[in-house]
């Protein structure tokens, strides 16, 4: 059975592709060769990262999204041997999310022996609300055998509402048991290990690309290492991975 992994949050900017990378990078280092797919029509972040090979899938037609072009979405996923990575950008999110569950998309994937795993992003900061809330639409609106993923990235400020962490808020403990899994991104410091892997993302680079770069120095490999490391130790964990 196929992981279908689709990371999906309606607000921009919040590491989707980042996150789709990661997956894509954990799967290749346990010796897989995931098939990756990214679908925002508008920026393509995730197809930017060359070594993960990923396919550019085409939904604009004119200046309009096609919900037709996700049929390619499905014949895609239908022919992959492996587990998929989808990252899907803000712009696209609306017609994707539509086209999944009016069509029916997870109980076809069961009927081809796939699992839907769903990722979305909740964030600190100003986008804490959205992203919380577009957490809790998702699980209403995707049915009951669709695992979720649940990222909490602090890089816009800490993860807490009125004093309440994200599992002591209402929206988790109302849906904990459709969560099969919180990662926490690190909250890194900025003038050393953020800014090393902020610079590794901003040139679509993949953890062993950046390590093994001879234009990166020493101790940045190393932090990168170390942040590569902590990451795969949380994924190890997580059984939808």
């Amino acid at each position: 059975m196929a992981q279908i992994h689709m990371v999906l949050q309606g607000k921009g900017g919040v590491g989707k592709s980042m996150i789709a990378s990661f997956v894509a990078q954990y799967k290749r280092s346990k010796g897989h060769t995931p098939l990756c797919i990214d679908t925002d029509p508008v920026n393509a972040s995730f197809q930017a990262y060359k070594s993960l090979k990923v396919h550019h899938l085409q939904i604009l037609k004119g200046d309009e999204i096609d919900p037709r072009s996700f049929d390619q979405l499905v014949e895609l996923v239908a022919k992959a041997k492996e587990d998929v990575v989808i990252d899907n950008g803000a712009s696209s999110f609306v017609p994707l999310s539509a086209y999944v569950i009016t069509n029916q998309v997870p109980a076809l994937l069961h009927d081809m022996g796939h699992q839907l795993v769903v990722h979305t992003v909740v964030t600190g900061g100003q986008a804490l609300l959205d992203t919380v809330h577009g957490f809790t639409q998702l699980v209403k609106q995707f049915p009951a055998d669709v695992l979720f993923v649940v990222w909490l990235n602090p890089y816009w400020g800490p993860i807490e509402l009125e004093g309440k962490s994200f599992e002591q808020m209402k929206a988790y403990v109302t849906n904990k048991d459709r969560v099969s899994a919180i990662i926490r991104l690190p909250d890194l410091k900025a003038e050393t290990f953020g800014r090393d892997l902020s610079d590794m993302l901003q040139h679509h680079m993949t953890f062993d690309e950046a390590i093994a770069s001879s234009g990166m120095t020493i101790m940045t490999r190393q932090r990168l290492s170390i942040i590569k490391k902590q990451l795969f130790e949380q994924f190890t964990a997580v059984p939808v991975l």
